[in-house]
């Protein structure tokens, strides 16, 4: 009996910035379900890894495969609504937005009532949901990040370092909601991160 198709098949992938040639022919099998952690030391590209996967690098050889779709032409855009959900190690919140009309933006022609899911995951955006982006907390941030990802239901979750500069507690709480929503066998995860037991034990 053959192996099951992968939901991600990554095949000779080749990244570049500018003259910088970053990523040198990686392969990479995910399977639905799975959570798995990509562990390296700074510099080794494991974020330039996730640019290449959204469409963030300008050059690279290769090919993408999400499922049954071809991501390796497709805009950033495409690839998102093709199922590839991406949190990126800046958080990249709009920080002139609230917090719903930040989530709302996740949405993807979801309901409006599916923002409930975000604060099940996340009581404290329920709290600060009419405070601006640029009131919160760092660890705050990183949730809403999350959270607005989420609700657009990929089936392919790309968290980049995501406990980067945060207080143990407020890891431990982001941790626990990864693991709560790995069970629920909703969505597969890939996992970039420097708190090296943290993500051994989530992997």
């Amino acid at each position: 009996m053959s192996d099951p198709k992968p939901l991600l098949a990554v095949r000779d992938l080749h990244a570049w910035y500018g003259e910088g040639h970053a990523l040198h022919g990686v392969n990479l099998d995910i399977h639905e379900g799975e959570t798995v952690t990509l562990l390296g030391r700074n510099g080794v590209g494991k974020t330039t890894l996730f640019a290449t996967l959204v469409g963030q690098t300008k050059r690279y050889d290769g090919t993408i495969k999400l499922g049954n779709s071809d991501l390796t032409a497709m805009d950033s855009a495409a690839r998102a609504w093709s199922g590839l959900g991406f949190v990126p190690q800046s958080r990249a919140i709009f920080p002139s937005l609230t917090v719903e009309e930040n989530l709302f933006v996740g949405l993807k022609g979801r309901p409006r009532s599916a923002l409930q899911e975000a604060y099940d995951m996340f009581p404290r955006l329920y709290e600060r949901r009419t405070n601006s982006g640029s009131k919160l907390s760092g660890g705050e941030q990183q949730m809403l990040s999350t959270a607005r990802t989420i609700l657009g239901r990929p089936s392919l979750l790309l968290l980049d370092e995501p406990l980067e500069g945060l207080a143990p507690v407020i890891c431990e709480e982001l941790m626990a909601a990864f693991s709560r929503l790995a069970s629920s066998g909703e969505m597969t995860i890939l996992l970039v991160e420097q708190r090296i037991q943290s993500a051994l034990e989530f992997a």
